[in-house]
């Protein structure tokens, strides 16, 4: 006799359980996947915020810092336009005396029989007309121009007769910076 043993229900079991496990495990790490997935994007997104946070606070200080350049480059503005206008004032205040001192000087050194009749001036260098009796009197008026302590190299640039016996003339003369240590208030 023979006994015969049916296996194939307990294989079919046996698959079947073997099929479960496996779509089970497929389940599990797929589900794993999802989750990892999930956790990774989370974690690249908050890096992600946190670097566009970053990057917001830098735009926001080099914002505030060009703002900070734009002011300085206005207070310079400022500050250039006040040193000019300083310079301006001093020398004004500078040339008041100085004027002074010219004409005390064209005054002084004006020779008898000599008389100006124009003046007028290019920065530092004065131009005169007059008339004079003499050639000589236009010689010693050169020489008391080149004598007088705030004019300096005089040049005569013509003499003519003006018919009878007087003479005209036109010279030019440079006029000198005053000492800033104040011997230009001497006395006259």
């Amino acid at each position: 006799m023979t006994i015969e043993i049916n296996l194939l229900p307990w294989r079919e079991r046996q698959r079947e359980r073997r099929s479960r496990r496996f779509y089970f495990s497929m389940v599990m790490v797929a589900g794993l996947g999802m989750v990892g997935g999930v956790g990774m994007t989370y974690y690249y997104q908050e890096a992600l915020s946190a670097q566009e946070e970053r990057n917001a606070h830098i735009r926001e200080q080099t914002q505030r810092l060009q703002s900070d350049i734009r002011s300085i480059s206005e207070y310079e503005a400022i500050r250039e336009r006040m040193i000019g206008q300083i310079e301006v004032f001093s020398d004004l205040q500078q040339g008041r005396s100085q004027t002074v001192h010219v004409f005390r000087d064209l005054a002084t050194s004006l020779v008898d029989g000599v008389h100006y009749t124009e003046l007028s001036r290019q920065e530092e260098r004065l131009r005169l007309s007059g008339r004079a009796e003499s050639n000589h009197q236009v010689s010693d008026q050169l020489r008391e121009l080149s004598a007088a302590p705030s004019l300096s190299e005089p040049v005569l640039s013509e003499v003519e007769s003006d018919g009878g016996a007087r003479r005209r003339f036109s010279l030019s003369v440079i006029q000198l910076a005053s000492q800033a240590d104040g011997s230009d208030r001497e006395a006259p």
